[in-house]
């Protein structure tokens, strides 16, 4: 998956990248002989065959390392999480380290925790006991990067920014991360990469709001429509093969002295320019421009019509106009 921009990047600095702190990432254990039976009957994509990684080993690979979403009986998405399958030794039982959002954290653990009943899998929000981090550089750098033996880390998808791969690590360590030399910088790069590989994350003012091909969860690898139920799969599967689905996922971006106070958060509605009488759809991720300056770059969730035509307005019908950016890969057709 790559992303390309026309814009003139900046100048960048070495310490851009690097480690930091991700505040805005928890962390969720599912462990036990039932672990994988457990978690294929809850997630949008299949966790069956799964390699397992042992630390300090990086799981990089799309046979070690996969995208899925958890969803509400009516095909909702409640969650999106990267996984791997990470054992305490290479004795133990299944652990699947789930990195999801922070402020959802903990209510997905309790709820994967009710539907556990009889089967030997423990749930663990362990948010609060370890801690997330992320590395970002050029890709050759991020391929030979090594961990601690008390860390456990996953590779996620590439992004290409003018002409240029980088890649990126989330980490989780059982301590604090503590201090870290231009973290800031450094997360601004990352955050700026997430939104640009328009992989979306549900955080919680975007929870309930999509079926998962409305932020093309299907086109990014992230549901398997050949594995066996799990919550709202009935309607998923007829999103996609009925054709029901008219909304999209997009890349777009707002200069910053366009904004005038409007906020570009996740959850915050669009508008289109020709109908003013309800939203046209809202923002999944948003982050201030690490390699051009003085914008706002952003994954948007919007009508597929009001894509093709017109205007749309960041957080009311006479907010700021959104320009649209192409998407770094090719979706696949509902």
């Amino acid at each position: 998956m790559t992303n390309s921009s026309q814009n003139v990047p900046l100048q960048r600095n070495p310490g851009d990248f690097g480690f930091c702190p991700l505040h805005q990432w928890g962390l969720i254990f599912i462990e036990g002989p039932d672990a994988a039976s457990f978690l294929q009957n809850q997630l949008t994509n299949s966790v069956l065959g799964l390699k397992r990684t042992l630390s300090p080993e990086i799981a990089r690979t799309p046979s070690s390392v996969r995208l899925a979403g958890y969803c509400s009986p009516k095909g909702r998405l409640l969650a999106s999480a990267w996984l791997a399958l990470v054992p305490r030794d290479s004795a133990s039982d299944d652990r699947f380290a789930l990195f999801i959002s922070n402020d959802i954290a903990a209510g997905i653990a309790k709820r994967l925790a009710m539907y556990v009943l009889r089967s030997k899998v423990k749930v663990t929000d362990a948010s609060h006991d370890w801690s997330v981090l992320g590395f970002c550089s050029i890709t050759n750098q991020v391929n030979s990067l090594t961990l601690e033996e008390n860390q456990i880390g996953l590779q996620m998808p590439d992004v290409e920014v003018h002409n240029q791969m980088y890649g990126r690590v989330l980490i989780a360590q059982a301590q604090p991360s503590g201090a870290m030399e231009d973290q800031d910088r450094v997360l601004s790069t990352w955050n700026d990469l997430e939104v640009l590989s328009a992989i979306p994350r549900i955080v919680q003012t975007t929870q309930e709001q999509f079926v998962p091909q409305m932020i093309n969860l299907e086109s990014v690898a992230g549901v398997d429509f050949k594995k066996g139920c799990y919550p709202g799969q009935e309607i998923v599967a007829r999103s996609q093969y009925r054709g029901v689905i008219k909304r999209r996922l997009s890349l777009a971006h707002v200069p910053t002295d366009q904004l005038n106070g409007a906020s570009f958060d996740p959850g915050v509605e669009l508008f289109h320019s020709e109908d003013t009488s309800q939203p046209a759809g809202m923002v999944v991720l948003s982050s201030h421009a690490a390699f051009v300056e003085d914008r706002i770059d952003l994954q948007i969730e919007c009508k597929s019509e009001a894509l093709e035509h017109g205007e749309i307005r960041l957080g009311s019908i006479d907010g700021p106009v959104l320009k649209l950016d192409p998407l770094p890969y090719p979706l696949i057709e509902i």
